[in-house]
């Protein structure tokens, strides 16, 4: 078996980079099955999040950059764009790799446990797409042993501290008191409902829950105290947040500079603290541009988890 992995991660790429590379979780099968019509490739997995985009891969011994030049013309980017900012493990690297990134060793948040069960995710995404044989499948299953092992023999989970504790940390310097705000949650994934629970523990005085299936939302509002709204129903309400915070699956900007400027205007100055944790971004970058807007990314709470590990 040889053993390569391709990748770009938080380290390596800033968001604006790696979500050039992201793969949206309905387009893996098809992914999936327009790499394995490469001659070379016997098996593969894609692991796709907000920090990663990884290809592992069992190549034929007469492999080459085909991989590679798949990704780029696969997410319609030029073939020399990014090489600067993929890397690319083979054999014992690439299992050692694989054995950090499930222990959560490779992680913006060193020790956070969401990365196991992406893992398992992505596994299960190539079994479903016949991408997944021996070789791969003997892997991942012994990484997940490893990351269990490594979480049961050792300290690294115990305060763990994640994006959304960042998150939520960074509301709070800037808005000193949580109990005279109103946040708007766009999403109900875990994150968002790590977010949810950190805000409603630290006394926010209202949350909006706003996504895709607004039934989803309801549950997670309901364990809040929030209230749930549809992803069409934001700019009726988005002159009520102080804080948004959004972390979709959505492969197009939910939130655009012409709706932020009319929530503005009925605000009246009045200033907005917004996170984007997806990616691809779910606020156009252009809102940041704004005055009384201040807009991050997951990259710019890199500082705030630095600052608690240490």
């Amino acid at each position: 078996m040889h053993l390569v992995t391709y990748g770009i991660n938080h380290t390596t790429a800033p968001v604006a980079v790696r979500e050039k590379l992201s793969f949206d979780a309905d387009k893996l099968p098809l992914a999936l099955a327009s790499l394995m019509l490469n001659d070379s490739v016997i098996e593969a997995v894609i692991v796709s999040t907000c920090n990663r985009t990884e290809i592992y891969c069992h190549l034929d011994e007469d492999y080459d950059n085909s991989v590679l030049l798949w990704l780029h013309n696969f997410q319609q980017q030029d073939a020399t764009a990014l090489q600067s900012y993929l890397y690319h493990y083979e054999g014992a690297d690439a299992v050692r790799h694989l054995f950090r990134v499930a222990s959560g060793l490779d992680s913006l948040v060193l020790g956070e446990p969401q990365i196991l069960g992406q893992l398992k995710t992505a596994y299960t995404q190539a079994l479903n797409a016949k991408a997944l044989g021996k070789s791969l499948g003997r892997l991942f299953q012994h990484a997940f042993a490893v990351a269990k092992q490594v979480r049961t023999d050792t300290a690294i989970g115990n305060s763990p501290v994640s994006v959304a504790f960042a998150a939520v940390s960074l509301a709070k310097q800037i808005f000193s008191n949580l109990a005279e705000s109103t946040a708007l949650l766009i999403g109900a994934g875990e994150t968002i409902e790590l977010v949810a629970r950190h805000l409603f523990d630290n006394g926010i005085k209202r949350l909006i829950i706003a996504n895709r299936t607004v039934e989803r939302a309801h549950m997670l509002a309901t364990s809040v105290n929030g209230y749930a709204i549809s992803l069409s129903e934001i700019p009726a309400h988005l002159a009520e947040a102080d804080i948004v915070i959004s972390s979709t699956a959505s492969q197009l900007p939910i939130l655009g500079k012409g709706t932020v400027e009319s929530a503005l205007k009925q605000r009246k100055r009045r200033p907005i603290f917004m996170v984007d944790i997806a990616v691809p971004r779910d606020i156009e970058a252009e809102v940041g541009q704004l005055e009384d807007i201040y807009l991050y990314t997951v990259d710019d709470l890199h500082d705030i988890i630095e600052e608690n590990l240490q």
